[in-house]
């Protein structure tokens, strides 16, 4: 039934992956107090090298994109230092990995930074605190302006130069889950009336305009991106957000990404406005390497693969909770069930 799964996939002409599972971008906090991975981190991947291709957790691509403690940063050199022993680790064990580029935007805290307010597409605030720290309520953030923007894009594109430095096989660009990109792709959180707001093609252009700069400093094959085109993590959905979405797929279609990756926490989920779930909406308008993710099982995700759903699966939670995941998937073991009290260390 999951047999498929353990067969290798061709990403592009530079990359093949051993098998179709990939470990899923999975933040942790466990980086030191600059922000930098350690050697824990490095074991922690290391353990998990015989995954298709791991997406490291999401990292930060300036001091003003964080909004979780600890999570690692990829703008120092000391950063960079850390990462090339993860990434060394991994490769030794002949496995292959992507970092995850983030900026959290409105949902970052200047508690961390010891700056002023947070930055998003508009001065419209998240509702809530910050997870670990609930004494840290969101601010009202400061609408960037044209000019800001040019140096976000110029910033994602060294924050991709500085991964493969780093020892990174590519990048996979967070525009997903509300975080900045993703802000910027949705009507609930884009009030803007400028070249970057109002129309899909006005909204679509910073993630564009990211994607291309990445393109132009690494290639296209070590660039991949995730989307949330259904909006339900700190934003709520619109259903002029689809027309969005429709036009940016289509242009993305054309850039011969590594992969394209959905972003939602639960695949079961479904959006009016899209027709039902998001990798199915996806893959309506992509025909490229789709990767699903959310909550899927080995024998669920291998039947989606089988019914041409998407191309490869992400998994998640299991990863944390089972170091060996491919290997008792493959020989039909139990495997570990996952547990909250599992993200308080590494495993």
């Amino acid at each position: 039934m999951t047999a498929q799964l353990f067969q290798p996939y061709r990403l592009n002409d530079s990359l093949v992956l051993d098998n179709h599972i990939l470990m899923a971008p999975l933040t942790r906090c466990m980086a030191d107090a600059d922000l930098v991975p350690t050697q824990a981190m490095a074991d922690y991947y290391a353990r998990r090298a015989d995954a298709g291709l791991i997406i490291s957790e999401a990292t930060i691509i300036r001091p003003d994109g964080q909004g979780y403690p600890n999570t690692p940063g990829i703008f120092t050199q000391a950063q960079i230092d850390g990462w090339r022993k993860v990434t060394d680790a991994v490769h030794a064990k002949g496995g292959k990995i992507f970092m995850q580029l983030w900026h959290t935007g409105r949902v970052a805290h200047p508690f961390f930074w010891g700056g002023e307010a947070p930055i998003a597409p508009s001065a419209i605030a998240v509702e809530g605190t910050v997870p670990r720290m609930r004494e840290l309520v969101y601010q009202i953030p400061k609408a960037v302006t044209v000019t800001e923007i040019a140096e976000l894009v110029s910033d994602y594109a060294k924050a991709a130069e500085n991964a493969i430095e780093a020892g990174f096989d590519g990048v996979e660009i967070h525009g997903a889950n509300g975080y900045l990109i993703d802000q910027f792709l949705h009507h609930d959180s884009n009030r803007r009336e400028d070249e970057y707001g109002g129309s899909p093609e006005n909204m679509s252009r910073f993630a564009l305009e990211v994607v291309d700069a990445v393109i132009a400093r690494i290639g296209h094959e070590r660039t991949a991106l995730r989307l949330s085109p259904g909006a339900y993590f700190n934003m709520t959905g619109d259903a002029r957000d689809r027309e969005v979405f429709d036009y940016l797929l289509a242009e993305l279609e054309g850039r011969q990404l590594a992969y394209l990756h959905a972003g939602i926490f639960d695949d079961a989920m479904e959006f009016d406005y899209l027709g039902g779930r998001v990798s199915d909406y996806m893959r309506g308008k992509y025909g490229k390497t789709l990767v699903g993710v959310g909550s899927y099982t080995a024998h669920s995700a291998s039947l989606a693969i089988s019914e041409g759903r998407f191309n490869l699966i992400a998994i998640g939670r299991p990863f944390i909770a089972n170091h060996d995941y491919v290997a008792k998937v493959k020989a039909g073991s139990e495997l570990v069930a996952y547990s909250d009290e599992m993200l308080a260390n590494l495993y």
